[in-house]
């Protein structure tokens, strides 16, 4: 089979089975390991000076150690059976829409529940927030994701195979955990961080032209291509923008992280400015369109 037909099947796999507990219970999931290395690596060369170069090396030896296991399974008797279900294992399709559908069946039950459920899939205080807000953040939450956790994997499985997704998601898992412009990371993390940027530079994007197609609205681009650069990432900005439009929904704005309120600009501000529980499982339902979309594409390239 080649590269595009395992990665059919490792997205099928994942949409079935997602993030199965009696697995993940018993055994410790692959980004659960990335996140230890990263956390080794912070606690060992994070301190002293130099923190922009020890950051790089640290980095350097994250995707080299990620680089040479993909290698060492390709040696590996039956290595297209394993690099697809480590392919499915990292995919986060299914378990981002569970989580989603999870914020909006809590948020009909009431505020608190709503809030709860949110804080699992956001990095904002979500403490105060109202119904608007929480739907806002799940959403946001949803489009940044698809980028991040289906389209981005995926298409660095197509570019480079297994190499290339497990330094794909071990940069990714890096940027999440040092990544941030705390006082403890704003050196050490720099080159996680830029680096992150760099690899979803494409995968950014290319999700963002997916949503819209996948809703027909190729001219929603004027806004997406107004809205995009407002968002603190470089990339994060695309899908969430996209989204934004094809939901006619207000994102972004206001917010609050650890205790300090951040006055982020409001992407698609013509949007309807009161989202709900509707429009969260209409953002489940956008995501899943955007998959099989996806999944056909790939489909397609795996017979040509």
């Amino acid at each position: 089979m080649n590269t595009a037909a395992l990665l059919a099947v490792a997205m099928v796999l994942d949409a079935m089975l997602g993030e199965p507990k009696w697995l993940w219970s018993r055994a410790p999931h692959p980004v659960v390991i990335m996140g230890r290395a990263v956390d080794w690596l912070d606690r060992h060369l994070n301190t002293g000076n130099h923190l922009r170069l020890r950051g790089a090396v640290a980095v350097a030896a994250l995707v080299a150690a990620a680089w040479l296991t993909a290698r060492l399974i390709a040696a590996i008797p039956g290595a297209p059976v394993i690099e697809t279900l480590l392919a499915a294992a990292i995919l986060a399709h299914r378990s981002l829409v569970d989580h989603l559908r999870d914020v909006a069946s809590a948020l009909r039950i009431s505020l608190d529940h709503g809030r709860r459920a949110v804080a699992h899939i956001v990095g904002r205080d979500t403490a105060q927030l109202d119904q608007p807000a929480i739907a806002r953040a799940a959403i946001e939450s949803a489009a940044e994701n698809l980028s991040d956790g289906l389209i981005a994997p995926a298409f660095w499985f197509l570019i480079l195979g297994l190499p290339g997704l497990l330094v794909y998601k071990i940069v990714n898992t890096a940027d999440s955990m040092i990544g941030y412009k705390t006082p403890r990371h704003a050196d050490f993390g720099l080159v996680a961080a830029r680096l992150d940027d760099a690899l979803n530079l494409i995968p950014a994007r290319l999700t963002a032209l997916l949503i819209t197609i996948v809703h027909l609205r190729t001219d929603a681009w004027p806004i997406i291509l107004r809205d995009a650069p407002l968002h603190r990432s470089p990339n994060a900005g695309w899908p969430e923008a996209a989204m934004a439009v094809c939901l006619n929904v207000s994102l972004a704005g206001p917010r609050t992280y650890a205790g300090q309120h951040q006055d982020f600009p409001l992407v698609h501000p013509e949007g309807r400015q009161n989202p709900d529980a509707a429009d969260i499982d209409a953002a489940a339902t956008a995501l899943w369109r955007t998959w099989a979309l996806a999944l056909g594409m790939v489909m397609l390239l795996a017979v040509v």
